[in-house]
């Protein structure tokens, strides 16, 4: 078939990509060698969530008194039940694209896909045969696997990355875990409340390293009251498989220590999937491991762009699914706005969870801003009193001067689904001021967004 539009790649670039392609009119097809939805939707982002939500329900079970339930007999994690209900979850958001693509006439190609010197697309089907296609537009959307360390190599089973994290086949009774990223942070959740033994690995000087310093300090002292040993301003320098338990060398301020696991997992980031696309042979640039991109992703190469973990930028789901949209709308002859990368919102679906957007306090203080700071802890929430759940606070930093919000962060119970509000104050170029005439409701968490820019302005009520 002819096609205006080939996507290599399904995940949450390529997919929303594809689809806004074909309800601007565009013939389009997907290239992908595995599973639709790519790795966010099988083997990261909606997956881990399910654990969480498992360990979040297992957690309340266990502090059930708390609320004043009784409940006969000790509740108990079920691993395996935990991990299954988590690939189903997966398996259905699969499906879910499968029938978005039908209802928008996108056609799915199954293989692996290169580029070629003539500006086609070659093919490499399951069964060794290769089909040739083009078309006059090509988005590589290829996204990214877990980084690898040379000195701690993934064996799979003593030694492993996030996607066997997600499928173990029995529950480790102690882990290490290398990085506290994201994706670190979370498993590093996960498998301590529901009793794994938890030791948080991180090289730099506070976990969550890129969220501002108090955010991070806070996740710290969370982590450490549920039982999770963190070790900052520390490097693993060797680790020994060969007995039953692996025994990691940790390098600390204080000397080295060893620590056994029966498990090490490696959170160390990502690495862009951009071998063997064929990019030397097409002439597509690559600039520090990533394809070089203008800001409607178009590439040295004309017809050619690049999407997601593979471009410069945040290696996020919603930043793909951006960027896509952007791209094609482009590609459609429309007139997008170019991402504004400093308005990105970044969540930890920890607990509690951390969610930010814009620039930290001390970034902020770097650029030569005058600052105006408010934070407002959610001890003194009403709503985060009756849930149980008062760790954390809301921080807003606003630029003295005109009253922009430069940055806001949050930890404690659901600030990921709070942060939207002030990604969109930032958009609308809203003030702070005008935060505070912003009638909130009660009782609810997002008070607390309201409070903080009041606090900011000495205007505070509740603190």
């Amino acid at each position: 078939m002819n096609y205006d539009l080939l996507v290599i790649g399904s995940g949450p670039g390529g997919y929303v990509a594809a689809i806004r392609a074909s309800q601007l009119g565009l013939k389009t097809a997907v290239i992908e060698k595995a599973e639709l939805g790519g790795v966010c939707l099988n083997w990261g982002c909606i997956p881990t969530k399910s654990l969480l939500k498992s360990a979040q329900v297992f957690e309340y079970l266990t502090h059930a008194s708390d609320y004043g339930i009784k409940i006969d007999g000790n509740a108990q994690a079920d691993f395996s039940a935990m991990v299954n209900r988590s690939r189903g979850v997966a398996d259905g958001m699969s499906k879910g694209i499968q029938f978005l693509f039908k209802k928008n006439k996108i056609d799915v190609i199954e293989g692996t896909a290169k580029l070629t010197a003539d500006k086609k697309v070659e093919v490499t089907k399951k069964d060794g045969s290769t089909l040739r296609m083009e078309a006059p537009h090509v988005i590589l959307a290829t996204g990214a696997r877990s980084r690898q360390l040379p000195n701690l190599p993934q064996d799979g089973e003593k030694i492993i990355g996030y996607r066997k994290a997600l499928t173990l086949e029995k529950q480790p009774e102690s882990m290490v875990v290398v990085g506290s990223g994201a994706i670190g942070s979370e498993f590093a959740y996960f498998y301590s409340t529901i009793g794994t033994k938890v030791t948080l690995v991180e090289y730099l000087d506070n976990i969550v390293p890129l969220e501002d310093e108090e955010v991070s300090k806070q996740l710290a002292r969370s982590f450490k009251k549920a039982g999770i040993e963190v070790m900052v301003s520390s490097e693993v320098t060797k680790v020994d498989t060969s007995g039953k338990k692996v025994k990691v060398t940790i390098k600390t301020k204080k000397g080295e220590e060893v620590v056994e696991a029966d498990v090490v997992l490696s959170a160390v980031g990502i690495t862009p999937n951009i071998d063997g696309l064929g990019l030397e042979e097409a002439g597509v640039a690559v600039e520090n491991g990533r394809i070089k991109v203008d800001d409607y992703y178009r590439t040295s190469v004309p017809g050619i762009y690049a999407i997601g973990d593979i471009v410069p930028g945040q290696a996020l789901a919603h930043v793909a699914s951006a960027e896509g949209i952007i791209c094609v709308e482009k590609i459609a002859g429309h007139h997008p706005e170019p991402l504004n990368y400093g308005n990105i919102p970044g969540c930890t679906y920890t607990s509690p969870e951390v969610a930010s957007v814009g620039m930290t306090e001390k970034a902020a203080k770097e650029a030569g801003y005058e600052l105006k700071i408010g934070k407002f802890p959610f001890s003194a929430s009403g709503k985060a009193s009756a849930a149980g759940q008062k760790d954390g606070f809301v921080k807003l930093i606003f630029d003295a001067k005109y009253g922009e919000l430069l940055g806001a962060h949050l930890i404690g119970a659901n600030v990921t689904e709070m942060i939207a509000e002030l990604v969109t104050a930032r958009k609308l170029e809203t003030t702070g001021q005008e935060l505070i005439k912003a009638v909130h409701p009660h009782p609810t968490m997002s008070e607390a967004i309201m409070e903080a820019a009041a606090a900011a302005y000495g205007e505070v009520i509740h603190i």
